[in-house]
């Protein structure tokens, strides 16, 4: 059974904090009505709910990429609805994120693709080289460094993924059904490597529909559902 999070320490600020959000498309379908969550530094949290439930649209507000109908989300100390352009790309540099369908750069390699994020942010050739190995021997793929993304299987594309997100070491780790195209070993090896990232501080948020890899942990648990947010284990 895979480790449980340390406990929270109450005097802690939150690095996540949702009050009341809702968020209400164009053509009138609720995604998420009236949900609070409050995630500390530290955390490692499981969102699950049926397909449609509004799991995406949650780590999709959290990163901004979409905005809340009504409510309010703090990340860190920042009021996230209130911002825009250089303060938004900020705030995104503290947050990693991995999809389930990888979104590596077909043309790239491992190591291109997971030091194309460094590149971006300006890091000198220097520290990309630093981070980057580390990072990818943590996902295990050192041995893969120069291979192109179809020459991988999906749970290494995932691995790739996974090491592109916390290169820059994010305080924050939003993990949107990482396992969804993996079987059952690729889908534990993926759930060890998020727990190891945990481990070393890294706050971790997945959601998933995968009720075994749920089951074979003891971290917290949320449930949403008809656009409503449940406590399932705590």
């Amino acid at each position: 059974m895979l480790d449980a999070a340390p406990p929270k320490d109450p005097t802690v600020q939150p690095i996540v904090s949702l009050n009341n959000v809702e968020k209400v498309y164009a053509n009138g379908s609720k995604a998420l009505a009236g949900v609070n969550l409050t995630v500390n530094p530290g955390d490692f949290l499981f969102v699950t709910g049926p397909s449609g439930s509004g799991k995406s649209t949650l780590l999709k507000l959290l990163y901004g990429y979409e905005r809340p109908t009504g409510g309010n989300i703090l990340v860190g100390d920042e009021p996230i609805s209130d911002l825009r352009g250089n303060r938004l790309a900020m705030m995104r540099r503290r947050i990693g994120v991995v999809f389930q369908d990888y979104k590596l750069i077909p043309k790239r390699t491992v190591a291109e693709n997971v030091a194309f994020v460094l590149w971006a942010q300006g890091f000198t050739r220097k520290e990309i080289h630093r981070r980057l190995w580390p990072t990818l021997k943590m996902v295990g793929l050192q041995g893969k460094a120069q291979c192109f993304p179809d020459e991988l299987s999906g749970g290494e594309q995932q691995r790739v993924s996974i090491a592109r997100a916390v290169v820059s070491t994010p305080p924050l780790l939003l993990a949107d059904e990482p396992t969804g195209n993996l079987d059952a070993e690729n889908s534990l090896q993926v759930i060890k490597i998020l727990k190891k990232l945990n481990s070393i501080g890294i706050t971790v948020i997945v959601t998933t529909h995968d009720e075994h890899l749920v089951r074979i942990s003891n971290h917290p648990v949320v449930q949403i559902k008809n656009g409503r947010l449940h406590h399932l284990r705590r």
